[in-house]
């Protein structure tokens, strides 16, 4: 459809029609294929997530089969009222197939999921718990600058201040001022060294996967535990709260990284439908583009 692949002011010039009326459009076309069509059938391993999709706090929560990549179900709001209704369209029988869930460490979601889909195992997703370490790591190096500025050492704050993305970047995607920076901090500042290399063993732990990545979070906790800095001290117990789920994702090797890339494309859809006044013509968008519900055009084969 125009509204697929076209701006808004295009869609209304090739139309002739108010962006309203294409909304609607939207809307019901989506509902007659949604007569047609079983969207829920076969699920199996599903992921959960929220994307914001308006100014001020305004959420959709998004449900994405992971073994076909497509959206299956979105809807306003972000909490465990909102969950449920998803689990409600599901139902028990099809609710008690679903294997595998992966989501972030949102407790609404991980409630829904334990009282809804009792026999699926909870897979955190692995990119939310390396921003945990990248968060941890960030606030060593802020409490060093903060020292070296109290201390008046301002060239060393100066380094430290713009070191943030060396320490942040992954060691393969460094320039080399950045490389050369990191390497001065390994001489002069071994404190946050340590917390640079307790964040990098961690990513470590997720490019493994199976038994040999749960070894080395075992590991990982030995040493965050022992390590004497407290915001990885605290990461350590936070991720052994969530060891379940960690240890569930290294097993199956299952991430959000396929619901965050369904995503990136509803935000490109937000931006689309900047002109609807209701979410529920952004939702049956989505579910046009991205969960398989768009009919074949007239005078093309299906895709």
């Amino acid at each position: 459809m125009a509204g697929d692949d076209c701006s808004k002011s295009a869609v209304r010039e090739l139309l002739r029609v108010a962006w309203r009326t294409v909304g609607s459009i939207v809307t019901r076309v989506v509902a007659d294929a949604e007569t047609a069509t079983d969207r829920f059938a076969g699920l199996r391993r599903i992921g959960i997530d929220e994307i914001s999709y308006k100014r001020g706090h305004r959420y959709l929560t998004v449900v994405v089969d992971h073994d076909t990549g497509v959206l299956v179900w979105a809807h306003p709001g972000r909490d465990e009222k909102t969950l449920e209704q998803f689990f409600d369209r599901l139902g028990d029988e099809r609710s008690a197939a679903i294997t595998l869930v992966s989501a972030d460490a949102a407790e609404w979601i991980a409630n829904v999921v334990a009282d809804r889909a009792k026999n699926a195992e909870l897979c955190l997703d692995p990119f939310h718990i390396v921003a945990w370490a990248t968060k941890a790591l960030d606030e060593v190096r802020r409490e060093v600058w903060n020292a070296a500025r109290r201390d008046g050492q301002k060239a060393v704050a100066n380094e430290l201040k713009n070191a943030r993305y060396a320490l942040w970047k992954n060691p393969e995607d460094l320039t080399a001022r950045q490389g050369a920076k990191l390497a001065s901090i390994a001489q002069t500042n071994k404190r946050l060294y340590r917390a640079y290399l307790l964040k990098e063993q961690l990513r470590q732990v997720f490019a493994l996967k199976g038994t040999d990545g749960i070894a080395l979070l075992d590991r990982w906790l030995k040493w965050a535990r022992r390590c004497r800095i407290p915001s990885f001290v605290k990461l350590a117990k936070s991720i052994t709260e969530h060891q379940d789920g960690i240890d569930a994702a290294l097993t199956h090797g299952l991430s959000n990284a396929r619901v965050e890339s369904v995503n990136t494309k509803l935000r490109l859809l937000t931006r689309i439908a900047f002109g609807f006044r209701s979410t529920e013509a952004l939702v049956a968008l989505a579910m046009l583009d991205l969960g398989g519900l768009c009919p074949p055009l007239p005078g093309r084969a299906p895709a």
